[in-house]
């Protein structure tokens, strides 16, 4: 009876386990490099400050997740276009739009406690959907590339949302230079863990990212969205509509990152009588290129965005914390980026580490075949 052997080879090949390996080689390696930052910085403090980065987010496990739930939406709009062959860089652009559109809906309609911040909430997804759909629509039928398109949406979404707050009365305090409170009807309900923002948006967030991923794996659209992001001329010529899946990516991913955008600014304040403000500084919001670190980090799939943004969002307390041992926030920052350098080469490390294990197992190969020659002649003779 022939009975199967553990092998390297096999192991690798699974598509899953090398997308967490090299995910976890990524982030070893940045860990490394920003431990190394740190030496360099302040060699005395060093490990405190580098134990804070590890341990420091767990102490705040509240915020971790109030925190993760913005760029784990922004990370699902981006990861979902990858998944199209669409680089959707104009998440930061969507995510502000949502914003807003939440605000207005928050601040000018009157509607009922039960169902306020709810309406708020889908306001916020089509802010973020209509604004997807520009750079979809162009790459569409004017084959222009969503990476442009979606830049300069970036731009002209964040003046727009300023020039609109800054031009309400009722939104927008001049002499805090800030938007007013939101009615507390508009606010997502809280968890009601201490000291903490979070909601109940991360339950709604990861729910999103588990249809997502039925969506992309369990269904026809989403076979087509996939196949199109693997060969658009062999997609459309297999009788796929590769200009409409553009536009409904587009929209999508679009409507994820302006979730984003109304979960950040609907949650609840630990103040009471208070809320989440906006301020018009022109700054693009980060909440949209840590999306693009965490689709990156989590492989684009809807899963491990949602482990990847938890992640990114702990070191990010943790890192806050390192500031109590002199270090400066931006160390962080360094060490995130260094994160999503690595995350570009991790698969193809993982690539050399099978070719090693492949190459071993070759020398190996003429030894075991003359151990096993005997067992096969004797089985044909039975």
């Amino acid at each position: 009876m022939h009975k199967s052997k553990f092998s390297p080879q096999k192991l690798l090949k699974s598509k899953a386990l090398s997308a967490f390996t090299a995910a976890l080689l990524a982030i070893i390696l940045g860990l490394i490099f920003g431990y190394i930052i740190m030496v360099i910085a302040s060699p005395e403090n060093s490990l405190d400050g580098f134990n804070m980065v590890l341990v420091g987010g767990f102490s705040r496990l509240g915020d971790v997740f109030y925190f993760a739930t913005p760029i784990l939406m922004t990370g699902l709009a981006v990861g979902f276009a990858f998944k199209m062959g669409l680089f959707d860089i104009g998440a930061s652009g969507q995510y502000t739009m949502g914003m807003f559109f939440a605000l207005y809906v928050g601040f000018m309609w009157k509607l009922p406690g039960s169902i306020h911040w709810i309406v708020c909430i889908i306001a916020g997804m089509i802010g973020g959907m209509i604004w997807g759909f520009i750079p979809g629509f162009l790459k569409a039928y004017m084959n222009v590339h969503e990476v442009i398109t979606s830049i300069m949406t970036n731009y002209i979404g964040m003046y727009l949302v300023d020039m609109w707050i800054q031009g309400n009365s009722v939104m927008y305090v001049p002499s805090k230079t800030r938007t007013a409170y939101l009615p507390a009807t508009a606010q997502i309900p809280s968890l009601g863990v201490a000291n903490s923002n979070v909601n109940v948006s991360v339950y709604i967030a990861i729910a999103i990212a588990i249809c997502l991923y039925v969506v992309l794996n369990k269904t026809t659209f989403g076979y087509e969205l996939r196949a199109t992001g693997f060969n658009k001329h062999a997609s459309h010529y297999a009788g796929m509509n590769s200009k409409r899946n553009i536009i409904i990516t587009m929209l999508i991913a679009g409507g994820a990152a302006g979730l984003g955008g109304a979960f950040a600014i609907l949650a609840p304040s630990m103040i009471t009588g208070s809320s989440m403000t906006y301020e018009p500084v022109s700054v693009i919001a980060a909440n949209g290129f840590n999306g693009i670190a965490v689709a990156l980090l989590g492989n684009s799939s809807p899963i491990g965005i949602i482990f990847a943004s938890l992640f990114i969002s702990h070191i990010q307390r943790g890192g806050t914390l390192a500031a109590l041992f002199g270090y400066k926030p931006e160390i962080i920052d360094v060490v995130i980026a260094v994160i999503i350098y690595f995350s570009a080469f991790a698969m193809l490390m993982q690539t050399t580490v099978a070719k090693y294990f492949k190459k071993h197992r070759k020398n190996k190969k003429p030894e075991s075949n003359a151990n096993e020659e005997p067992v096969v002649t004797l089985n044909k003779e039975a």
